[in-house]
Order: structure tokens, then sequence, then C-alpha cells
């Protein structure tokens, strides 16, 4: 396959990748209408796709290669970032969490400067300073602070700095094979999942677990297609682009999340927020484009 045919479908896969994550509200509001309310929908998700991905790590029989403590632990606070994400676009408004996670490079900006001493380029303190303002638009301003609302608000912004936090750590100690990769970025999912099933308390009125074949139907395929298939072919398809254009072609998560909720699940952003969407949209578009 000839190299502008490589860079066309991998850019293909991570337009792809991002839209299907601006969907993944909807298997896990499926499974919370099941009664598999708080991290209980997210836990089996990943529980499925941990199982999985063990029985095709021993059908292939993958072997990690030589275990780096960091870069073990940077996959599995990813995981556990992403387990955050899923737990709050039960917990809290849609759009609001999945803006709240794309602070991302706000975090990952702070962190390389300050954590790490590495040059930031000018260009990035724009993005911090949008990033920011972006911030306050979204939440609003209450008593005088601009402060999440909700339990799934929170999560959503602690998942985009431990995600910020975790892809700084697999940056600097390289990446694992993708499945084993993949593997252990599901098991720091599930230890993220159990406590969060430990600490978050349950709602009133929940309504009780009745699995039926649509909500066995809806884990798998949330685990097949959002936690394994994506996840694969992101990185793959990151392995032949430019940081900077798989950074752009992310953000269609944002567009199809906030676009989606709004039509489906009656979450539409007023005035302000959509100026911080936008915002916060022009932040990462000038992170990516700062490299």
């Amino acid at each position: 396959m000839s190299s502008s045919r490589h860079t066309g479908l991998a850019s293909l896969c991570v337009l792809l990748a991002g839209s299907l994550w601006g969907l993944y509200w909807v298997p896990v509001r499926a499974l919370a209408s099941a009664g598999l309310v708080g991290a209980r929908g997210s836990l089996l998700v990943a529980g499925v796709a941990f199982v999985l991905l063990l029985m095709a790590m021993c059908v292939v029989r993958s072997h990690p290669g030589r275990i780096d403590p960091l870069g073990l632990g940077a996959n599995a606070a990813g995981g556990a970032a992403f387990m955050l994400y899923s737990v709050g676009l039960v917990e809290g408004r849609i759009s609001a969490v999945i803006l709240l996670f794309y602070l991302t490079p706000v975090w990952t900006t702070l962190i390389t400067a300050l954590v790490l001493r590495w040059p930031v380029p000018r260009l990035r303190y724009a993005v911090i300073g949008l990033g920011l303002i972006g911030l306050v638009l979204v939440l609003g301003v209450h008593d005088g602070v601009p402060l999440p609302h909700a339990v799934g608000e929170w999560l959503g912004l602690a998942a985009g700095a431990l995600w910020s936090l975790a892809s700084v750590g697999m940056r600097v100690r390289g990446e694992m094979p993708p499945l084993a990769g993949s593997t252990v970025f599901a098991a720091g999912a599930l230890v993220a999942g159990g406590l969060l099933w430990l600490v978050l308390p349950m709602a009133p009125g929940a309504p009780a677990i009745s699995l039926d074949a649509a909500s066995v139907v809806w884990a798998v395929a949330a685990a097949l297609i959002w936690w394994i298939g994506s996840m694969l072919a992101l990185v793959w398809a990151a392995a032949r682009l430019e940081p900077a254009r798989v950074g752009i072609l992310l953000m269609s998560e944002v567009l199809v999340g906030v676009v989606s909720s709004a039509l489906f699940a009656h979450e539409a952003l007023n005035a302000s927020q959509i100026a911080g969407a936008a915002l916060l949209l022009a932040a990462g578009l000038l992170d990516a484009l700062s490299g």
C-alpha cells in the first residue's frame, strides 16, 4: 500500500474513532436504563473488554516484552481515566462531561512545563488561556466560582487531567505493544471502576437491575467497538500520522458528542456554553498545531 493511501486510511481511522467516542454515551446510558447505574455499566463493559483481550493475548501468544513500571502505570492510568469519563457520562450532562474532558491540552501543557521542565512554545500559553476561558463559559459562574455542578462533571474534569498525566507518561517511557497495552488499559479501568462503585452513593429511586438480551448486546458491543476496536485502530493510525493531524481529527468526538446529545438526549447548550465549546475546540486546534 502506498504512503498516501496509508495516510488516508489512518486519517479515516482516527476520524471514525473520535466520532465513535462521541457516541459512547449511547451504550452506557442504555445500560443505566437497565439498572446498571453509576459505575456498574462501565464496569461490565470494561470487564468484558478485559476478558476478550486476555483471550486474544492467549490465542496470538502475545508477549508484553520488557516491562517498564512507568509505562505500565501510564497505560493503567489511561484506562482509569476512561473509566472516570465513562461513569461521568452516566452521572452528568453528556456535553459538559465531554467538554470538560477536552481540557486535556491545558493539563498536558502545565504538566510538561511545570513537572518535566520541557520548553513550551508560546502558542501553548494561548491554549491555556482559551481553555480556561472556555471552562468558565461551559460551567457558568455560580456564587462567584466556576465549578462543576454535579458528580459527573467532576468526573469528566478529573478524567481529562488523569488522561493528560497518563499520555505524558506513555510518551516519556514509550509504548507497550498494542494488545498488551490495551489489556493493561482495561485492567486499570476495572480497578478505577471498582473504587468508584464503592464510593459513589446510589441515587435514590434507581431502577432495579434488569439485564436482558439487549443489555448484553450493548455491553459486548461497547467492549468490542469502543474499548477494543477503536483503541487498536487509533494506536495503529497514530503511528502513521503526524501528532497535529491526530489531535485535529480526534476533535470529531467533541462535535459528534455535543450534537448527538442535543438531538437525542435533549441536552442542548445555551449561548455561553456554545461559546465555551468553541473556545475549547480552538484550544485543541492550537495545541495540535503547536506540536
